[in-house]
């Protein structure tokens, strides 16, 4: 009978390190990691859409807390849209979206994310708030009359000496 104990000994621990190891994996798609997801896709993977989070986060310079709040713990609440610039991300995701769709045949991959020639990084170059690229020449002021009329020259300096 020593044998039976030590098989049975063997078979139990292999099922207590197979349950433990089971147990303290992660879905790569659980819904308590993105509870809020309103326009990139529910079944998106955690690791894509981490990569998408750092692919926009490199796009405008920032980081995470730019769009995410801080929940009461102290940790990032990436659910809570508390801060406008989330519902903003979202607005540009899908401003993109339309113009990948409208202008450049945007096909889209396996999860229906719109792949297409315009990203953040098109317009942001690396700068939270596009009209503040440093070194781009738009040939018009980016505050001025709004409508692609370039802003006039400003008045000639008076004459010296008089």
């Amino acid at each position: 009978m020593p044998i039976n104990k030590k098989i049975a000994t063997i078979i139990c621990l292999s099922a207590v390190v197979t349950f433990s190891a089971l147990t303290s994996m992660r879905a790569d798609h659980d819904d308590h990691d993105k509870p809020n997801l309103k326009v990139l896709p529910k079944n998106i993977p955690h690791k894509v859409l981490h990569q998408v989070m750092e692919d926009w986060a490199t796009a405008l310079g920032v980081h995470c807390n730019f769009c995410h709040a801080k929940g009461d713990d102290g940790k990032m609440d990436f659910a809570s849209d508390a801060k406008p610039e989330k519902n903003m991300a979202r607005n540009m995701y899908k401003m993109a979206a339309k113009i990948n769709n409208k202008y450049f045949e945007g096909k889209k991959d396996s999860l229906g994310m719109v792949i297409g020639e315009i990203k953040c990084i098109t317009c942001h170059h690396g700068s939270p708030h596009p009209d503040e690229v440093k070194g781009m020449d738009m040939g018009h002021d980016m505050h001025g009359p709004g409508n692609g009329q370039q802003a006039p020259p400003p008045p000639p300096a008076p004459p010296a000496g008089n």
